[in-house]
């Protein structure tokens, strides 16, 4: 569901699927070929969200910004399964895995994956290529070319699971 806010509309590129039992409130910007899933809550009443494109807000997974500013997320990213994202920027090609927390004014650099669980404290910043997990969120080793393979992979699949769910009929039974 999208949402008017305080004289603010929501921004649906092309080829993007939002699922009707999201919430999409006021000022916030979606890319082209995303796809935010079922339960998602992206909340652009108080800050602006801006999405890049080719990116996937899975299930139950909350974003929101502080009052006044702007959460970016870059293209090529995949959030994991209810986690919760305040950040400040998270840059192109990162992984966010499923239950992480990313908090107030935190930064991702490129290409950089956060395992599930992690906690990416208020106002840190993560280096870009590497993994990161625990509380608060710590270096355990850097990207591999096959974990760079299955964030393209995973990218793709929700690319695909957008066009699917916008170009096919899904029906109550």
């Amino acid at each position: 569901m999208l949402y008017r806010f305080d004289g603010k509309v929501p921004q649906i590129g092309e080829n993007t699927f939002v699922s009707e039992t999201a919430i999409v409130i006021g000022d916030v910007r979606i890319g082209n070929n995303c796809y935010i899933g079922h339960g998602a809550i992206l909340r652009g009443d108080y800050g602006k969200i801006i999405i890049g494109d080719k990116t996937s807000v899975e299930e139950g997974v909350i974003i929101h910004a502080p009052p006044d500013e702007i959460c970016f997320i870059g293209s090529n990213v995949v959030i994991g399964h209810g986690a919760i994202i305040h950040a400040k920027k998270i840059s192109d090609y990162v992984l966010i895995g499923m239950g992480a927390i990313v908090s107030l004014r935190a930064e991702i650099d490129y290409g950089t994956f956060v395992a599930e669980g992690t906690i990416v404290k208020k106002e840190q910043k993560i280096d870009a290529n590497i993994i990161v997990a625990g509380n608060p969120a710590q270096k355990i080793r850097d990207v591999t070319d096959r974990d760079r393979e299955y964030l393209n992979y995973s990218v793709e699949l929700y690319v695909g699971l957008a066009k699917k769910y916008l170009y096919s009929k899904m029906e109550l039974v």
